[in-house]
């Protein structure tokens, strides 16, 4: 019987979700079809069209931080670390053996980043409400921050304080204090606070970056001004020996401060705060500063797909510490070529090639060159006769290089790591794997043998094999002669080639 529309369908937990910045989110999905069909893809995606989807696990602007359900018949979806840019249409789509079918109209997700609303309608009293861009699917408990340092009260959404000019007030979700909202003033903009421009930063090994913050005193004039880093208590960092000419700390503008790191470390990972002092007043809050991630790229083999002669084709991925990799996305070079901007890479490759890959922007600042993929090969030694109560070593090699993990044959426990294993102990249960191996390679010699036996064939096909006897002789002699011969031959006797052809095929 041939399976009916009504035999595919995609069911949507909700179609409108509210997520605040920050947050993970799990987009509910399930989905059916006929038991009879095999299920050859899954796909969530939010460009492209219905029949032509972008997957989100190749999109560069969501590398790392999105997965599928695995579970029977569950396409629920998850994004982590939510930004404002992920706000979105998102569809999922399944292909059979048999049809393909994409539920709509999709999941509309709005993330929001939280704000503080003042309201001062009474004179002495002001009430803080901590709100979204848009209506969360839940109300949130709320956490509330009083010139930086939290407030030890009953967590919700709103709160009630008596108006002083000079603080501020923040809010941010229960679980997700690293994203809390902007300070603002109760009454003015001159009150105490400070607001950093970006919350997470990833950056590579080498370069340079720069981490800024907004501040306002309510009391002036500010006395001195510094950066400094979680785990270090409160020290400055120009003046600390670790960053020695490697910070500078510049004010282009009034009330905006920027620290530059250049030559950065995997050391200089950390969280970095902005501090100001006044006559009575010192801003140092309990508030998430800029949390930075200094990674070191790899590139890792996903998968390899086939090999064709002395090419490997494979699919490749840039790895770094930070995850995810902030806004930042992934270029790809071969041979020191510019290729593709992705976060994977699959390609032919030759065995000089060599990869690398790169943060867009930061194209200077390469992962270290790999050669081009190698599928991991096994080899014995000795590679003879063992004697009982010998040694044996089996090595494994791969580009680049892999992690090993030996067993023994239909046992589930592992016997070894590395890439090299050696029994030092032989015993005839052992011979097993080594008989395998040298079959595998008689096996390999045998199919080569077959090839050349068949290219063989196919030369002889070039050439033509006469068999002539002489008006004198006894003996049948054996005329090898070529396509050349033939068409001279052919010429004199006023013979087509075609001819010659049919005649050919006729013997």
């Amino acid at each position: 019987m041939v399976p009916s529309q009504n035999d595919y369908a995609v069911t949507y937990t909700s179609t409108q979700i509210c997520a605040v910045k920050g947050s993970t989110v799990d987009i509910g999905c399930s989905f059916k079809h006929p038991s009879r069909v095999n299920v050859l893809k899954r796909v969530w995606f939010t460009k492209g069209n219905n029949y032509n989807p972008e997957d989100l696990k190749t999109d560069p602007a969501y590398a790392g931080r999105v997965s599928y359900s695995s579970h029977w018949k569950s396409c629920t979806l998850t994004i982590r670390d939510l930004r404002e840019s992920d706000s979105a249409v998102y569809k999922f789509r399944f292909e059979t053996d048999w049809k393909d079918f994409t539920g709509l109209p999709g999941v509309t997700l709005t993330v929001t980043a939280l704000r503080v609303h003042v309201d001062t309608s009474y004179s002495n009293w002001a009430t803080l409400t901590c709100q979204s861009s848009c209506r969360l699917n839940y109300r949130p408990s709320c956490i509330w921050y009083k010139n930086g340092h939290k407030i030890s009260r009953r967590n919700q959404y709103w709160y009630s304080a008596k108006l002083n000019p000079s603080d501020s007030y923040s809010c941010a979700v229960t679980g997700h204090e690293d994203f809390s909202s902007p300070s603002v003033c109760v009454q003015d903009d001159s009150c105490n606070r400070v607001n950093y421009s970006n919350r997470r930063i990833c950056a590579v090994k080498g370069s340079s970056v720069d981490i800024s913050c907004t501040y306002n005193s309510y009391e002036s004039p500010i006395q001195s001004k510094s950066w400094f880093r979680s785990g270090r208590g409160s020290e400055d960092l120009t003046e600390d020996s670790q960053y020695a000419g490697r910070v500078e700390v510049t004010e282009t503008e009034r009330g905006r401060s920027t620290l530059r790191i250049r030559d950065l470390t995997e050391s200089d990972s950390a969280e970095y705060h902005f501090k100001f002092k006044t006559q009575s007043f010192e801003w140092k809050s309990s508030l998430p500063g800029t949390t930075l991630t200094v990674t070191d790229l790899q590139v890792k083999v996903s998968r390899i797909i086939s090999v064709h002669e002395s090419q490997t084709e494979a699919e490749l991925k840039c790895e770094s510490s930070c995850s995810p990799a902030g806004r930042l996305s992934f270029v790809w070079f071969k041979n020191n070529q510019f290729m593709v901007e992705q976060s994977s890479y699959q390609d032919l490759f030759n065995p000089g090639d060599i990869i690398s890959c790169a943060f867009k922007g930061h194209e200077d600042y390469r992962s270290d060159h790999v050669y081009a993929p190698m599928l991991p090969s096994v080899s014995v030694s000795p590679s003879g006769e063992i004697v009982e109560g010998g040694s044996v070593t089996y090595s494994s090699v791969a580009n680049p290089t892999a992690n090993y993990t030996w067993y023994k044959e239909d046992e589930d426990s592992e016997k070894a790591s590395g890439h090299n294993f050696t029994i030092t102990d032989f015993r005839p249960e052992h011979r097993k794997s080594v008989i395998i191996l040298n079959i595998i390679r008689l096996t390999l010699v045998v199919l080569m043998l077959i090839a050349l036996f068949v290219l063989g064939l196919w030369m002889r096909k070039k050439t033509h094999v006469a068999l002539e006897t002489g008006p004198n002789e006894s003996v049948n002699v054996i005329k090898v002669n070529t396509r050349a011969d033939y068409e001279n031959v052919s010429a004199s006797q006023g013979v087509t080639a075609d001819d010659t052809e049919e005649q050919e095929e006729l013997q």
